[in-house]
């Protein structure tokens, strides 16, 4: 508990003034820390009385009111003037008990005072539980919920092409307690004509770009014309127009030879995760037979990194 406390403690509170920390595999830069560390002895105050009847009591609470402001004028008297703290900044840290740092740290303190008073430790798990109130799912909703899914899972695992009327929505309330079973409505879809075929898609279809590499926004229009027969007029990425028949002409120009991960990164001003491999992109497509006729066409799922 001791190493939990010092290795997490002294890392929250490096993060608070803005110095990069230290991790667990530093063993030795922490036992070099704590050998020059000097730990005064306890030393009881001199001239203190423990109050033993409800007269002291009082006599000594009346009194404190004057120490304790006092002290409290003590400390403030130590602070620095705020002139003298220009361009110093502290970083709040907000406690989240999903981060294995914050829970370190409250569990070693929760376990090192349970310690003084004999009182039984506990994990990180169950510490976690604790802090986030957490109740074990055993015949609560949750558990419910989860049974009915696993029971869906069943079928689309082993059915071979399941219909729809095989599957089961639930409705339930345990509060009533109301459970009543009922067949899905099929997603709704979309008609399209693709080169010269009919193509009905619904929200659960896309349109899966694969071509081996990370292509330019040129190859990338190329491979629609040729596998579809549709021209794109527009293309974005989340709220980012990366191509349109009405934008600035030379800026069209200097994306067009462009990787579609750099025109991504280029036009909305971010950078992409190191374990993205994918683009989600919403095309706007004109049929190259017939340019008045828009095909609406589904989502499409651009693979950019191999």
């Amino acid at each position: 508990e001791e190493d939990y406390f010092l290795v997490s403690g002294s890392n929250l509170l490096a993060s608070v003034y803005g110095i990069t920390g230290k991790s667990w595999a530093e063993e030795d830069y922490f036992r070099s820390v704590l050998e020059e560390v000097i730990v005064p002895d306890f030393a009881p105050a001199d001239g203190v009385k423990i109050a033993t009847t409800t007269e002291e009591a009082e006599q000594s609470a009346a009194g404190g009111v004057d120490s304790d402001e006092a002290e409290a004028k003590a400390i403030l008297d130590t602070l620095p003037q705020p002139s003298e703290l220009a361009g110093f900044r502290l970083n709040p840290i907000e406690f989240d008990k999903d981060i294995d740092l914050h829970m370190q740290f409250v569990t070693a303190c929760s376990n090192l005072r349970a310690m003084n008073y004999s009182i039984p430790t506990e994990d990180l798990h169950v510490s976690r539980g604790i802090v986030g109130r957490i109740i074990p799912a055993i015949a609560t909703t949750t558990a419910l919920v989860t049974g009915l899914v696993c029971l869906e899972l069943y079928k689309i695992t082993f059915l071979k092409e399941p219909k729809i009327d095989v599957f089961k929505s639930a409705f339930l309330n345990l509060a009533v307690p109301f459970v009543t079973l009922s067949e899905p409505t099929a997603p709704g879809s979309t008609k399209c004509i693709v080169k010269g075929k009919e193509w009905n898609w619904t929200a659960w279809d896309c349109i899966d770009v694969d071509l081996g590499r990370d292509v330019t926004l040129r190859e990338f229009m190329d491979y629609f014309k040729t596998e579809y027969n549709l021209e794109i007029s527009m293309l974005s990425q989340g709220v980012s127009i990366i191509y349109s028949f009405f934008a600035n002409k030379q800026k069209i120009k200097e994306r067009m030879d462009m990787p579609m991960s750099q025109v991504v990164q280029t036009v909305g001003k971010v950078t992409l995760p190191e374990s993205q491999m994918f683009l989600v992109l919403e095309v706007i497509c004109n049929d190259i037979d017939n340019e008045d006729d828009e095909v609406e066409v589904p989502y499409v799922k651009y693979r950019f990194k191999f």
